[in-house]
């Protein structure tokens, strides 16, 4: 059944001629409104506040990028995305290719499937390669490495990447919206559109993650440009997809530096709800990012699948591996057999952020919308901290969660710490980044949960 969220969600489309600011105004499979109301225009797929900006006048920059290997990944199966480089001496412990997990608790981020902790650095970014590997065994599927040929063309506010491998090729957009000035300046990567306030200073990239992989419903697998390069029964699913794009369009930044005012080194993702979702795992499998800032990702995204399963015994209505498996394809069909035990599968989104770590990131989330699963979210990122306490980096990782009535609205309340991390860590900027709060009537009780202890990796 579909839940009642997600019919609110659709109707929109059926009660007003515009769409408000923030909200959908195209996409695939879009039949609601396709203009928007007064002070803001329709960008890809969003209502952004602001006017349509001026065409530019710029000459396109075409760059092209030679294969990286000469063994390239078929359209079926690809070599997947490494997200840290672990030793190549051969001293990480295998993964096992059959793995048997049964366990209600959140697992260890330090140990090891096949025995053993990570202790140091090193074994870190052993154990990081192997969280990899069991996400993209169990949960989201094969996140393809770079392709065969990346090209990039900038012309005016429009990026153009175009990809072939495997004598299959495709191409997509991201819009450019820079600050005044010559640059080079940060940007920040918005599935859809941003709908956190951008400080000047910093330019908006939109990615229109649809058009990569669909998302509609369950009818939806296998639809959208990823699938057309690498094959429509592909594991991805559309996070997978929509991580690989995130990577490709920074392929492309990369590609334009010299002439764009962009800089590649210094780039954000962010995206709300089920783009929340995206942006957080495009933040944990594409080390190029700099900042991840998922906003209201609720379960599967910043929310752990135990703690919401544990939510809904005790009677919160939330969302679960169970219902969101049925609701969309943003999970590989490996992930079904998972979603109704749970504690069979061998990580969890405590993973994420050890992923993305000792990178920057905030998460910020909703406290007044139960199917979000706050207490969810704020017990599965407060252990996901734990990797950051192990790295020394307390400072890097920042979650804020408020009550505020629009599901994706942006509070006030938030807006300082969100300044701090685009500021310290986009801008280059002196800003306090300590902040680890929810208004939320819970408490997290980390001894029912985690019965491991955490190291100071050396």
């Amino acid at each position: 059944m579909v839940p009642f969220f997600a019919l609110v969600a659709l109707l929109p489309a059926y009660v007003v001629a515009q769409s408000p600011v923030w909200g959908q105004c195209g996409g695939i499979g879009w039949t609601g409104a396709t203009t928007c109301v007064s002070g803001s225009v329709c960008t890809k797929q969003n209502c952004l506040p602001g006017a349509a900006p001026p065409a530019s006048t710029s000459t396109t920059v075409v760059t092209t990028a030679p294969p990286t290997s000469t063994a390239s990944p078929t359209t079926t199966s690809a070599t997947s995305t490494a997200t840290t480089t672990p030793p190549s001496d051969g001293s990480c412990p295998a993964t096992p290719a059959t793995i048997t997990y049964n366990n209600a608790q959140l697992a260890d981020i330090f140990g090891f499937v096949a025995g053993g902790r990570a202790t140091t650095k090193d074994q870190f970014t052993c154990r990081q390669a192997e969280i990899s590997t069991l996400f993209q065994r169990y949960e989201l599927g094969t996140i393809p490495g770079k392709p065969q040929s990346v090209t990039a063309s900038l012309s005016g506010n429009t990026l153009t990447i175009n990809v072939s491998d495997q004598g299959k090729s495709i191409s997509f957009t991201a819009s450019v919206s820079k600050p005044s000035g010559t640059g080079p300046f940060p940007a920040i990567i918005a599935y859809g559109a941003p709908s956190i306030p951008i400080p000047a200073g910093v330019a908006t990239i939109n990615f229109n993650n649809d058009d990569i992989a669909a998302q509609q419903d369950g009818s939806s697998r296998g639809k959208g440009k990823f699938f057309t390069l690498y094959g429509s029964g592909h594991s991805a699913g559309a996070m997978a997809a929509w991580a690989w794009g995130v990577s490709r369009i920074v392929d492309a930044l990369e590609l334009v530096q010299a002439t764009s005012g962009i800089d590649p080194k210094r780039l954000g993702v962010t995206g709300c709800s089920r783009n929340g979702k995206g942006a957080l795992v495009a933040g944990a499998f594409e080390p190029r990012i700099a900042l991840t800032i998922p906003q209201e990702s609720g379960s599967g995204g910043a929310g752990c699948w135990r703690i919401s399963d544990d939510m809904m015994k005790r009677g919160t209505s939330t969302q679960t591996a169970s219902e969101i498996v049925g609701e969309n394809v943003w999970f590989s069909t490996n992930f079904n057999a998972f979603s109704t035990k749970v504690p069979t599968l061998s990580e969890d989104h405590h993973f994420l952020p050890a992923l993305v770590a000792p990178r920057p990131l905030f998460v910020i989330e909703n406290t007044a919308i139960d199917w979000l699963g706050p207490e969810s979210t704020f017990g599965c990122m407060q252990t996901g901290f734990e990797a950051y306490k192990a790295l020394q980096k307390t400072d890097f990782m920042g979650y804020k969660a408020v009550s505020h009535p629009d599901h994706c609205g942006f509070p006030a309340a938030i807006q300082p710490q969100l300044t701090a991390f685009i500021s310290r860590f986009l801008l280059n900027q002196s800003a306090n980044t300590t902040v680890f709060t929810t208004d939320g009537k819970f408490s997290f009780n980390a001894a029912s949960w985690i019965n491991w202890t955490t190291p100071t990796l050396t």
